[in-house]
């Protein structure tokens, strides 16, 4: 999915970059210590889909604001999901994960299949918080 995001309806869409992710989520949660850890230049902010903000963007995009099978990458007006989201924040970390942008030539619905099945067995795998992620004071000015 890569919609436009309304700078005149969501106050989200004035961010370059950000990231919104189950809050709930242990591995949503890794991801975002992950990528927080390799973003040394500080381009990406998050904001977790249990959020007002976020919800009234799920449901503009018909997406469950319930069931999270997706996390939502905003980028310059832009909204991208599932692998090509993920792809796209991974290709702007240091260290070596840009090296896994080349899955980008693997065409996108093949990537999604592997993506949906990581997103249906994530809570089985990892578990889930009894509520949403608290930044740490570090990480405070990060998050929206």
């Amino acid at each position: 999915m890569n919609d436009q995001l309304d700078p005149s309806v969501h106050e989200w869409a004035k961010y370059e970059r950000l990231i919104l992710f189950d809050g709930v989520c242990n591995w949503c949660n890794a991801w975002v210590t992950v990528t927080i850890a390799h973003d040394p230049a500080g381009q990406f902010k998050f904001g977790t889909l249990q959020s007002e903000q976020a919800q009234r963007i799920l449901r503009d995009l018909n997406l469950s604001a319930t069931d999270y099978q997706t996390f939502l990458l905003l980028e310059e007006g832009h909204i991208y999901t599932k692998s090509t989201a993920a792809l796209r924040v991974i290709r702007q970390l240091s260290w070596w994960w840009p090296l896994y942008y080349l899955c980008v030539l693997v065409p996108a619905p093949l990537c999604d299949v592997v993506y949906d099945f990581v997103a249906r067995h994530r809570y089985r795998w990892m578990g889930r918080a009894a509520t949403c992620r608290v930044p740490t004071s570090a990480e405070r000015e990060r998050f929206v």
